[in-house]
C-alpha cells in the first residue's frame, strides 16, 4: 500500500501525470477538489479556504487564528486520505505532511520556463506576457504557502524521492516511470511500517483537533507527536495551567501513552491580533 505525493510547478503537467499514474497502478487519486471537499466537510468554511489553499497568505491572514485552524483541517484531510493506502495525492503540501512515512514516494515535476510558457499560451490562448505572469504568480504563491505552513521550500530536492523534468518526458512516459519506481522500490516491510506510522500520525492529529475544536484550548501552534509509548505535546500557551490541562485531556484520550509536555509557556503571548 504505497502512498504517492505529487508536487509540481504550474504547467509542468503534474495533474495530468498524477491522474495517469494512479490509473496505471489502480490507485485512488486525490486531486485538489477531493482534498478541498474533505477540508470543508471537516468544518472549515469555503470562504476561509479561498484565503489559504495553496496560496501565500496575506499579512493579516498569516496572523489570523484561521491560519492554524486551516492547517489542522488540511493535515487531517491529507492524513485521512493517505491512510487509505494505494493512493496518489497532489499538491496541498502533502509531501511535507507525510514526510518520513516509510511507504511514501514523493515526486516533484518541473519544466523549463520556456516550455511552461508555451504550454500556457497554447492551453489558454494567452500571449507570452500573460503566461509568464501566471507562472510568476503561481511560483510565488506556492513558495509562500510551503514556507508559511511548513517552513520549507519545495525547491529543495532533499524532500523528494524523484524530480522529473517534464520538458523531456510526456505524460504517459512520466506516469510509467513513477509506476515502475513505486512497484520496485516500496517493499512489503515499508508498507507495514507505513501503516503503523500513518495510524500514529492520525491519532496525534485527531488529539490536536479534540484539544483545539472540542475543548477550545487556546494553545498556539499546537502539535502532537507519538514516539513509540510516548505522546509529546508541543506549542505555545500563555499559562502553565493551560498546558497542564492539555496533558490531562491527552492522558484521558490516550491512556496507553506516557504524555510529555514540551509546550512553551509565555505569559501574555498573543500570536494573533
Amino acid at each position: 500500500m504505497a502512498i504517492i505525493t505529487i508536487s509540481r510547478q504550474v504547467a509542468a503537467l503534474g495533474d495530468e501525470i498524477a491522474a495517469a499514474a494512479a490509473q496505471m497502478l489502480g490507485y485512488k487519486f486525490f486531486d485538489r477538489q477531493s482534498i478541498e471537499k474533505k477540508i470543508v466537510q471537516l468544518g472549515f468554511s469555503p470562504e476561509k479556504l479561498k484565503k489559504y489553499d495553496e496560496k501565500k497568505p496575506g499579512f493579516f491572514a498569516s496572523l489570523a487564528k484561521d491560519r492554524d485552524e486551516y492547517l489542522d483541517y488540511l493535515q487531517t484531510a491529507v492524513l485521512e486520505s493517505a491512510a487509505e493506502g494505494n493512493c496518489v495525492l497532489i499538491g496541498r503540501g502533502a509531501f511535507a505532511i507525510l514526510e518520513g512515512v516509510p511507504n511514501l514516494f514523493s515526486v516533484r515535476f518541473i519544466a523549463p520556463d520556456s516550455i511552461r510558457i508555451a504550454r500556457l499560451m497554447k492551453e489558454f490562448n494567452w500571449d507570452e506576457r500573460r503566461a509568464l505572469q501566471r507562472i510568476e504568480e503561481s511560483d510565488a504563491n506556492r513558495l509562500g504557502f510551503h514556507k508559511s505552513f511548513f517552513n520549507l521550500t519545495a525547491e529543495d530536492p532533499a524532500h523528494f524521492h524523484m524530480i522529473l523534468n517534464t520538458g523531456l518526458f510526456d505524460v504517459e512516459r512520466s506516469a510509467f516511470v513513477i509506476s515502475e519506481m513505486v512497484q520496485r522500490l516500496v517493499t512489503i516491510d515499508q508498507e507495514e511500517k507505513g501503516q503503523r506510522k500513518m495510524a500514529d500520525l492520525l491519532s496525534a492529529q485527531r488529539l490536536v483537533n479534540k484539544l483545539v475544536f472540542e475543548y477550545k484550548l487556546n494553545i498556539n501552534f499546537l502539535h502532537a507527536v507519538i514516539d513509540e509509548d510516548r505522546l509529546i505535546l508541543q506549542g505555545v500557551a500563555d499559562s502553565a495551567a493551560l498546558a497542564e490541562k492539555a496533558v490531562q485531556i491527552a492522558s484521558q484520550f490516550m491512556p496507553e501513552k506516557k504524555v510529555e509536555s514540551c509546550i512553551s509557556v509565555v505569559q501574555d503571548f498573543k500570536a494573533y491580533p
